[in-house]
């Protein structure tokens, strides 16, 4: 398999939900009038506390400078797995759990931290751009590495490391943070670029509006149901996460489901915001669900973590996540 370094150069910020209103025109410009901008690599995701942000150095260019918007230590890059070669984005996803054992643990054995983004195309691991050489280093004698230098994939030097590849850890991960399951379903769709015109003003109000009142009301009495949304936009790729409900408002055929209409639950990792040092959090639920064979999606956002795995498997999922929690 190939391990592609893109090129893309990305910031990770968190917006706090007063300050969505001073950012809205640049995540518009972002999200709906690419063609105005110079940005590549475009992802917003809204969860109850925040939006985070994460996108590259020239699309960062549209926000405004603002006390509510934090923005994460270091420049950070994406890596991409691919099977078989050809374009990252038009390659079928491998999967978080495919990669768990082969990227994330020797990641996370080698104290490298990553931010995971998984689309409906494929899944990106986000290291910081200075964790680069060691990243090489780990994974060069498992993986063909390429570089994506001017849209173009060459290959990718050593940086001056050699003798790469550690077999990942035998020993168990505990899970150390806290898991919870939000009762509400979610969908990992997509849709063509050429119809975006077409329900923008949904996903607009989706975006900026759908997190007031009047979706507190229609979620009832049910306090697990909880606001989370996310939109990318990555080399011309639209990936799209949202409940079940939010999914039906969208017109007849324009969303990409699959036949099956699969819907996904999601497990919430985090009590208390993650931070950015912690190694390993995204290996620690990767790989048993790696070992169960369980397909994933996998997002991080600036202060939790939330994995998607199949609908009719979450039990199991939650059970395996609690057999790896540390004894109290």
């Amino acid at each position: 398999m190939e391990l592609h370094i893109l090129e893309h150069s990305l910031k990770v910020a968190s917006i706090e939900k007063e300050g969505i209103q001073i950012c809205a025109h640049g995540l518009i410009k972002l999200a709906f009038l690419a063609s105005k901008t110079r940005c590549k690599f475009f992802s917003l995701t809204e969860t109850p506390e925040d939006y985070t942000i994460i996108v590259d150095e020239e699309g960062f260019k549209e926000l405004p400078q603002s006390d509510l918007i934090s923005v994460a230590d270091a420049t950070w890059l994406a890596l991409n797995v691919v099977s078989g070669g050809g374009n990252a984005s038009s390659s079928q996803p491998i999967g978080v759990t495919k990669i768990a054992k082969s990227v994330i643990a020797p990641l996370a054995d080698h104290n490298i931290s990553v931010f995971m983004l998984s689309t409906y195309q494929t899944d990106f691991i986000l290291v910081r751009e200075r964790d680069l050489p060691m990243v090489m280093h780990t994974l060069s004698s498992e993986f063909t590495l390429l570089r994506v230098v001017n849209g173009e994939t060459v290959a990718a030097h050593e940086l001056g490391v050699s003798n790469g590849f550690i077999k990942p850890k035998l020993v168990p991960r505990p899970i150390i943070h806290p898991l919870s399951s939000p009762s509400n379903m979610f969908c990992v769709t997509s849709l063509d670029p050429d119809t975006l015109p077409s329900v923008a003003t949904l996903l607009m109000d989706v975006m900026f509006y759908s997190g007031g009142s009047k979706e507190a009301g229609a979620s009832g009495e049910d306090s697990t149901h909880i606001r989370f949304f996310s939109f990318s936009l990555i080399e011309g790729y639209i990936s799209l996460v949202m409940d079940e409900q939010t999914a039906q408002r969208f017109p007849n055929n324009v969303l990409f489901t699959s036949a099956s209409g699969e819907l996904w639950k999601m497990v919430r990792i985090g009590g208390q915001p993650l931070g950015f040092d912690e190694c390993g959090i995204v290996a620690q639920i990767s790989e048993p669900l790696a070992t169960a064979d369980i397909p994933a999606y996998y997002i991080s956002t600036f202060k939790f973590d939330h994995a998607l795995v199949p609908e009719e498997n979450i039990q199991s999922v939650i059970r395996a996540l609690r057999t790896e929690s540390a004894a109290p």
